[in-house]
């Protein structure tokens, strides 16, 4: 049988404003096997980074996770206590989120915030704790990484603060690391950097990975299986190679004729009319109609159906039915 990691069944996660009730994340399910890459990839607005964070239950104040399992080694973290669920965070699963400088803290140094985990968690003295600090920035590729752990946040550029927040999430060597946007406001050969350390992290450390991305590219080089988001609903799920060779919602289709190619530079690069929906309006039939070149008065009247299309691929849409 194949062991899954990560087990997510119909979850739902709302966002209550005092003016409306946002569906953030209506209903998704999706597994990641012991040593897996999975990517989640979708525009701005479709969920992707709720849908991470409800795994964690990171989710705001105005948040609540209205139902669905999120199954963790057996564990349902939707119904477990707090005092449990802290014991999980950062020692089990990490996540590394989008933007370094929000989530270090700007008056402890880098060495010290690595080896609270690691005190946390480990029961480590502080001073092995902050050896233990000093050899995750090495791991990282930080040079003089000794130096490093005794500097502050901003004293560190932009790829560097994402670096020792990735030391930071693997510290506890945790089974699931979650990465949510990790390569946002860095420049493109730091971009590269920072995929090629979680390559490596993740093939030394043998840990599973979920990837939360707009960058198909990304996912090609680091994931073995996708989830299309759109509107807080998954739209395409399949391997990387079936689902970049033979897309089947138009959707996905769309995101892949929207990437610039450098062996294809004469090529023209397409685009999808208009946005992703309000996710507080009503919403009926297929969440993608309004923008589908494809679509039939049934997609407007009806939810499409999860279809299997091969032993590696799923697609939500009418078009197979």
């Amino acid at each position: 049988m194949e062991e899954y990691i990560l087990t997510v069944t119909s979850l739902k996660t709302y966002i209550y404003t005092y003016r409306r009730v946002v569906r953030a994340v209506d209903g998704v399910d999706f597994k990641i096997r012991k040593g897996e890459s999975v990517g989640i990839v979708g525009e701005s607005g479709c969920g992707k980074t709720m849908t991470a964070l409800s795994i964690l239950r990171f989710i705001p104040p105005v948040a609540r996770i209205l139902g669905g399992k999120v199954l963790f080694e057996g564990t349902n973290l939707v119904e477990l206590p707090a005092e449990k669920l802290r014991e999980i965070r950062g020692r089990k699963i990490a996540m590394v989120f989008q933007d370094p400088m929000t989530y270090l803290n700007p008056v402890m140094n880098i060495g010290d915030q690595i080896g609270e985990a690691l005190v946390k968690h480990q029961k480590m003295s502080k001073k092995e704790a902050r050896r233990k600090a000093v050899e995750g920035l090495s791991i990282v590729k930080i040079a003089s990484p000794s130096d490093v752990s005794k500097q502050y946040p901003h004293q560190l550029s932009g790829g560097m603060r994402q670096r020792a927040l990735i030391a930071m999430a693997i510290s506890c060597s945790p089974s699931l690391l979650i990465a949510d946007e990790p390569t946002t406001a860095l420049d493109v050969t730091v971009q590269a950097q920072i995929i090629e350390l979680l390559k490596d992290i993740k093939e030394k450390l043998e840990l599973s990975l979920l990837l939360i991305t707009h960058d198909l590219g990304i996912v090609a080089h680091l994931c073995d299986r996708l989830y299309v988001m759109y509107a807080g609903k998954f739209v395409e799920e399949g391997d990387i190679f079936s689902v970049f060779r033979q897309s089947k919602h138009p959707y996905t289709s769309g995101l892949i004729e929207s990437v610039l190619y450098m062996d294809k530079p004469g090529d023209m690069i397409g685009f999808i009319d208009g946005s992703v929906p309000d996710l507080s309006n009503t919403l009926t039939g297929c969440r993608f109609h309004p923008r589908c070149q494809h679509s039939m008065p049934l997609c407007r009247e009806q939810e499409p159906p999860n279809i299997e299309m091969s032993a590696n691929q799923r697609v939500s849409c009418w078009l197979y039915k």
